[in-house]
């Protein structure tokens, strides 16, 4: 394990995945045209979801996986990253979401988990004192870390609410940056959809960040941390390349690891900066993308604490 990167994940397989109506008013990459029954979309999911763990488990990434619980009708429940980060100071942090159909996915049983599993100093949690507020700042979907040099990204919209977001970065020393992001003219719902930040690298659509001023204090940033930018277009953020992940393994090998979609939309020149360091992991997640509207990097909140010996 290093400072930016982790060998561990968790994960929740879905029992009652399914295109959730409420996350669809500001989540543009959802659809729910289709013939198919919300049993065969659950179906497919689950299908892609044991494939996507399979994948990362063979390549010596671990995967801790949990279930999701039929009775809480969680249909996002496989999107954990929204609602937990762990950080390498011990710290578990809990987030305040948006949909009201989300906040059963917070679970109880998992944080004692990783407590029975990992030193844990501190949980902080003041979910319910935001929500009642109406303000919200769903984790690692809202903010993309750059863990390595403190500094956190986020496009405001109504699950990333500014204030809090600079509270956040005050807590836990970040040094923020912020900026709005569109996709045809609506706002786009979470930060890590735009942009992926890796060890050498950053993966964005600088073409989604529609004020100038914005865009140059991004890019200026990212070229002080000494990483290349990998700059994708409009079309490839809507095949989920801006919503990738780098992982290591228990070997210290590097990957990528992204959706079958994101992997056909790379151009040439982009692969060949990836591959320079990392082998790139690729899972069809075609039925969660086109009904969840997220993708690989939703799919998976890292572990950064520390194991209990």
């Amino acid at each position: 394990m290093n400072r930016q990167v982790t060998n561990t994940v968790l994960m929740i397989r879905p029992v009652k995945f399914n295109y959730n109506a409420e996350t669809a008013l500001d989540n543009k990459y959802q659809s729910k045209i289709t013939s198919l029954s919300p049993k065969v979309i659950s179906h497919q999911a689950t299908h892609e979801f044991d494939n996507f763990v399979t994948l990362l488990k063979s390549n010596n990434i671990n995967v801790l996986q949990f279930s999701d619980i039929e009775e809480n009708n969680t249909p996002d429940s496989i999107f954990p990253n929204n609602w937990i980060s762990t950080h390498f100071n011990g710290i578990i942090h809990l987030y305040p979401m948006y949909a009201s159909s989300r906040r059963l996915e917070r679970r109880n049983d998992i944080i004692i988990s990783l407590q029975n599993q990992f030193t844990v100093n501190h949980l902080i949690d003041d979910t319910c004192n935001c929500e009642h507020q109406n303000i919200f700042l769903e984790g690692t979907g809202s903010m993309v870390l750059d863990r390595e040099n403190k500094i956190a990204y986020a496009c405001i919209s109504k699950r990333t609410n500014l204030g809090l977001f600079n509270s956040w970065c005050k807590e836990m020393n970040y040094s923020p940056v912020a900026f709005y992001a569109k996709d045809k003219g609506q706002d786009i719902y979470h930060t890590n959809v735009v942009m992926s930040v890796c060890e050498d690298f950053v993966v964005i659509c600088l073409d989604a960040i529609i004020n100038p001023a914005d865009k140059a204090k991004v890019k200026s940033v990212i070229k002080k941390t000494n990483k290349k930018i990998i700059n994708i277009s409009i079309e490839q953020m809507n095949n989920f390349l801006g919503n990738v992940i780098q992982l290591i393994n228990n070997r210290n090998q590097r990957f990528l690891v992204m959706s079958t979609s994101a992997f056909n939309s790379l151009k040439t020149d982009q692969k060949k900066i990836i591959l320079e360091k990392n082998k790139i992991l690729h899972s069809s997640l075609q039925t969660i993308e086109y009904f969840g509207g997220g993708s690989a990097r939703c799919m998976i909140a890292e572990i950064f604490l520390k194991p209990l010996i």
